[in-house]
């Protein structure tokens, strides 16, 4: 698929996340004072469609749901809005389309906001939000580190993507701070446990699947309308405190080493415009239940990174690359799997891919396996090493799946780390 020609000349750059194939879905507000709304990203600006549904130029859905500070009324009105809404501006904004909006100059200036001056927001209302653990690398290095190789994927996982019920109220926009988290700790040789901050901070690269249709309490969902549910994806870290999860997890899984806080992009990528990019994921070593299998490849080709960041730091160190095609299980696989025990699923439901790491160290994408449980220490450019996070320390996440001539980005996804707050007196 070749690039689309857009009269936004930034958008045809070959380097920009947001070229006319995209127009990833935000919310933004220019100013303290400016309403937060619905608008979509173009090379180096973002489309107000408030103002566009305001001047008659959008009739995609039943009623007003742009000027709103969150994409939810709009997912909810399903995938042919979604196509038609896909469809309507790539008419306004494509070279040669319909001139409502290019012949319009003072429409055209107020609508075209520079991505410069916006701040941006969370782009949906996160219903619930569940985190899987779906990647085989990850998985397999992280149960070699505690049970040996022989032993590192547990009886079920390759035949369920197993998942865990986290914290919608924890879920924040990329750039909020997130505090160091206090918990119980147990550390190596002690018999019993303390009250603290968390020592060993983690991040996890991830992707988020939002879900923009719902379904009936008790009505299981085939692999094919969970994927016709899915609105789109964001970058997604699923904060770690490894400590706290390794005294609390067992035997009923994560809770307050991951509770804490779990950020996501500004930008909800449509699962149209990741449509080039379907890809098969990885060999299985044994078939899955007929509800699991999938009639279509179900995976996309999408490139992550992240870097780290001292505070203060003039420097930021790429400490991973890896793939989204190196998942086990694809979005539509854990939708479906959800489902099937006739829990209902809500537009604005979030979930988290679980960790992506590839074959090779340079691939792993947590701390906890690139320094192998803090026995290997990462070398950052600015002199600096990290087994695990320290306070000040700025992570971001980046993602794109590459055409021939142009790319579909995520944007950032970033978050700095703060001092765990000062303890309550615990006497009161």
């Amino acid at each position: 698929m070749k690039r689309l020609q857009s009269w936004v000349e930034s958008a045809n750059s070959a380097e920009t996340h947001f070229p006319l194939n995209n127009m990833p879905c935000g919310v933004f507000s220019v100013g303290a004072d400016d309403d937060p709304r619905c608008g979509v990203a173009i090379g180096d600006f973002v489309l107000d469609l408030a103002l566009l549904e305001d001047r008659g130029l959008l009739d995609v859905a039943s009623e007003t749901v742009f000027d709103l500070p969150y994409w939810n009324a709009f997912m909810e009105e399903g995938p042919e809005a979604w196509e038609a809404l896909r469809a309507r501006l790539t008419d306004l904004l494509i070279e040669g389309g319909d001139d409502a909006l290019r012949g319009d100059a003072s429409l055209r200036a107020e609508a075209l906001v520079p991505l410069a001056d916006a701040s941006l927001h969370m782009p949906f209302i996160v219903a619930e939000y569940t985190d899987f653990y779906a990647g085989r690398h990850h998985a397999f290095n992280v149960g070699t580190m505690f049970r040996g190789a022989e032993n590192a994927l547990p009886p079920n996982w390759l035949h369920i993507p197993i998942g865990y019920n986290g914290r919608a109220s924890s879920v924040v926009a990329s750039g909020t701070p997130i505090h160091r988290p206090l918990g119980q700790l147990r550390p190596p040789g002690s018999d019993s446990p303390h009250f603290g901050p968390s020592r060993r901070l983690d991040f996890e690269l991830e992707m988020g699947a939002v879900v923009g249709g719902g379904s009936e309490l008790g009505q299981p969902l085939t692999v094919s309308e969970a994927e016709s549910m899915i609105f789109g994806y964001v970058l997604l870290n699923d904060w770690s405190a490894r400590d706290i999860q390794a005294w609390e997890y067992q035997p009923l899984g994560p809770f307050q080493g991951k509770a804490f806080g779990t950020t996501i992009g500004p930008w909800i990528v449509m699962r149209a415009a990741l449509e080039p990019f379907r890809c098969e994921g990885p060999a299985r070593d044994v078939p899955l239940l007929p509800y699991l299998q999938e009639k279509r490849p179900g995976l996309y080709d999408i490139s992550l990174e992240v870097t780290l960041q001292p505070d203060g730091a003039d420097t930021a160190t790429t400490i991973t690359r890896t793939n989204y095609r190196e998942m086990y299980y694809s979005a539509a696989q854990q939708l479906a799997h959800h489902a099937s025990s006739g829990c209902p699923m809500t537009p604005g439901d979030l979930l988290g891919s679980g960790t992506i790491s590839g074959p090779e160290k340079e691939n792993r994408g947590s701390l906890l396996e690139l320094s192998w449980g803090g026995k290997e220490p990462l070398s950052l450019e600015t002199g600096e090493t990290r087994a695990f996070l320290e306070d000040g320390d700025w992570l971001t996440l980046t993602g794109w799946a590459q055409g021939a001539d142009f790319r579909i980005g995520f944007g950032t996804c970033t978050g700095q780390i703060l001092p765990a707050v000062t303890e309550p007196d615990w006497s009161k």
